[in-house]
């Protein structure tokens, strides 16, 4: 079945990251094949500080939060954005119990948040770097210093080559070595420390890459810049001799209110020595000799992908081919399933109100990979696929959409389990029962792996019922089918889920 063409590129697209240290509003006018950005917005809120040890949102910091999405989502009102992608980093990732806030932000700002795994994370700031630097022949290694992460990457034109996200941060690292804002050299070395055995791992496989320039991205290496470039006017880049004067300058003081550096503004000063040790480190273990800093950061990779996503460049539909070759996916198969799978949402879509585009999309996805998990064993191969899906890197993915699609092949056949729903994000923990039965039907019919089409087949839904009408002969004609729907019936009932099967006569054939 095809769907709908895709719409024109929108006018007006906006991105929000919800980063550890700081939120971004960036919006932009998409003309001419080019993204200008007319507007940003920036709030130090701090919400990776705001995590204590089991993972828990201290209340103060989610209203900061929620009173800087407030603002946010005002000024996406005002603008009339036509697409928006909000992105959630380090310390959504290591929250807990955080449905709640989650709702009560995406109530704020009027759209909903995606989390995103480190490995994505750094693939869309280096999109965001790549696509806003002027390019290069050869390699470039980028570094980001966030609140809560330190992703670095190596890349050769648009296309990352290898990525790492270590759990490096300015703001963690600066509360466990710096507590209470006290400087000395001491405390200096033990941050270098424990940054040197996050790198460690990564410095043989970066370096054998290598790469030509190095760019650096986001406020703690903009911070460390200006600060370089304060102590040295002529500084046209960050050195490893620029560094250690800034570290010889902040440990004149004791203090991070006294650092003697205007370039280190009062919202930065507590969290810019954990950066330092970090870009410090960073310059040590990869042998970096002169870092740039790049204008693009993570929120520029977002509207860029966003504008992927609606021009047919999307990176999800990517990594699913990846996928499909890596597990050698029957290709046929899986396109005989996606097109009877998409019939038949097309049928319900508006009664279970799967209207959502990305249902359709979930649901492709899920019929392209559902089998993916036969190339672990055929024994279970639903929950190989699934444990595949959530474990995996799949770069364009968010985490909910991964966790969705997970969930939806993993359901495809046997008995459907209903445990875990809740921890969806809404309106998702509704609909993915739905999906997932169209998902089983889809797969039901096609499991003899026959190039015949299929027969014309109505769908109706009944209150809590889902009525599915075939051909008499058809019927009869394919008792295997049958007996199939009749186990299917049973296993759908024990999910509290009820499934009819009609002949077109109106006659029951199960």
């Amino acid at each position: 079945m095809s769907r709908a063409p895709r719409s024109p590129t929108p006018e007006l697209l906006a991105a929000v990251d919800l980063g550890s240290n700081s939120f971004h509003l960036v919006v932009a006018r998409h003309s001419h094949g080019q993204l200008v950005v007319i507007d940003r917005l920036r709030e130090m809120v701090r919400l990776g500080s705001g995590i204590d040890a089991e993972g828990r949102l201290d209340r103060d910091v989610a209203a900061r939060a929620l009173a800087c999405l407030e603002r946010f989502g005002q000024r996406l009102r005002d603008m009339h954005a036509d697409k928006v992608r909000v992105v959630g980093t380090n310390a959504l990732r290591q929250a807990h119990r955080k449905q709640a806030f989650l709702e009560r932000a995406r109530a704020a700002l009027g759209h909903p948040i995606e989390i995103v795994s480190g490995m994505e994370e750094a693939r869309l700031i280096y999109s965001g770097v790549a696509h806003t630097s002027p390019a290069i022949d050869g390699r470039r290694l980028v570094v980001d210093i966030g609140g809560g992460s330190t992703e670095l990457i190596v890349g050769e034109g648009l296309a990352p080559l290898r990525l790492a996200s270590t759990d490096l941060g300015c703001v963690s690292l600066s509360e466990r070595h710096f507590a209470g804002g006290k400087l000395s050299a001491k405390r200096l070395a033990r941050a270098r420390v424990a940054a040197r055995g996050e790198l460690g791992p990564i410095e043989e496989p970066f370096r054998e890459l290598g790469w030509r320039q190095v760019l650096g991205s986001s406020g703690s290496v903009k911070a460390i810049a200006e600060a370089a470039r304060e102590l040295d006017p002529a500084a046209t880049a960050i050195t490893a001799e620029a560094i250690e004067a800034v570290i010889e300058a902040v440990l004149r003081a004791r203090d991070v209110r006294d650092i003697p550096l205007a370039a280190v503004t009062d919202e930065r000063r507590a969290v810019f020595p954990g950066g330092l040790a970090i870009l410090a480190e960073t310059f040590e273990v990869l042998g970096v000799e002169r870092m740039e800093v790049a204008e693009g950061a993570m929120r520029d990779g977002l509207l860029h992908d966003l504008v992927g996503r609606l021009t047919h460049e999307d990176a999800r539909e990517r990594t699913v081919r990846a996928m499909q070759a890596r597990y050698h996916v029957d290709l046929a198969q899986a396109e005989r399933v996606e097109r009877t799978a998409l019939a038949l949402l097309a049928q319900v879509e508006e009664d279970w109100q799967l209207d959502d585009p990305l249902a359709a999309q979930l649901l492709a996805w899920a019929a392209r990979l559902h089998e993916i998990g036969l190339d672990v064993a055929h024994s279970r191969y639903h929950q190989h696929g699934a444990y595949l899906l959530e474990h995996a890197d799949m770069p364009g993915f968010p985490r909910e959409e991964q966790r969705l699609l997970s969930r939806l092949v993993g359901g495809h056949r046997r008995k459907l389990a209903t445990e875990g729903v809740e921890q969806l994000l809404p309106p998702w923990d509704r609909r993915i029962l739905h999906l997932t039965v169209l998902l089983r039907i889809a797969v039901l019919l096609h499991r003899g792996r026959g190039r015949a089409p299929l027969p014309d087949i109505s769908l109706a839904v009944r209150g809590r019922t889902l009525e599915i009408r075939f051909p008499v002969r058809w019927l009869r004609a394919h008792p295997l089918t049958v007996a199939d729907l009749s186990q299917e019936i049973d296993l759908l009932a024990a999910a509290d889920f009820r499934l009819r099967v009609y002949s077109s006569r109106g006659l029951p054939a199960v």
